[in-house]
């Protein structure tokens, strides 16, 4: 019995520490309140940092995607360009060609090149009785504040 007595006188002083503990510890001193505050606008700009920066990284990703297809694009366009130059020097009908100074080619409207616009050169070179031939094309595609250009350069040799 007097075992179970003085479990009993244990177990009532030890709650009555530990709410008094709890009270104790919800009082704070002066000095500390109001951390939880200034804590909490600190996450709150650092959270905003890396919101900012994450939104350059896609920013910047998005306009290297933008020049990276407009220069596939603007590379097409002046493989075109070499190419219709090379079918007016060599035309399939047999007829002569023609190696002009400085043209202009026109690409077709279609959705790969529209905004492009090709210039082309064409230097003749007589080499005994070899002609070469050099083709410059030149493509510029533009759209807004975007702007690329891409050169292609074709040798051809005739009779």
């Amino acid at each position: 019995m007097f075992l179970n007595s003085h479990s009993r006188l244990v177990g009532r002083n030890s709650a009555s520490r530990s709410s008094l503990l709890r009270s104790k510890s919800y009082a704070l001193p002066v000095r500390q309140r109001g951390s939880a505050l200034i804590i909490g606008v600190f996450v709150i700009t650092v959270m905003f940092l890396l919101a900012s920066a994450l939104i350059n990284i896609v920013e910047d990703g998005d306009t290297g995607l933008t020049q990276e297809v407009w220069g596939t694009r603007a590379f097409a366009a002046a493989n075109s360009g070499a190419d219709a130059a090379l079918a007016k020097l060599f035309p399939l009908n047999g007829n002569a060609g023609a190696c002009l100074a400085s043209d202009v080619w026109t690409p077709p409207d279609v959705t790969g090149f529209h905004a492009c616009s090709v210039t082309l050169t064409c230097t003749a070179y007589a080499l005994d009785t070899v002609t070469q031939y050099r083709i410059s094309s030149k493509a510029v595609c533009e759209s807004g504040e975007t702007r690329v250009s891409r050169q292609v350069e074709v040798e051809a040799r005739g009779n």
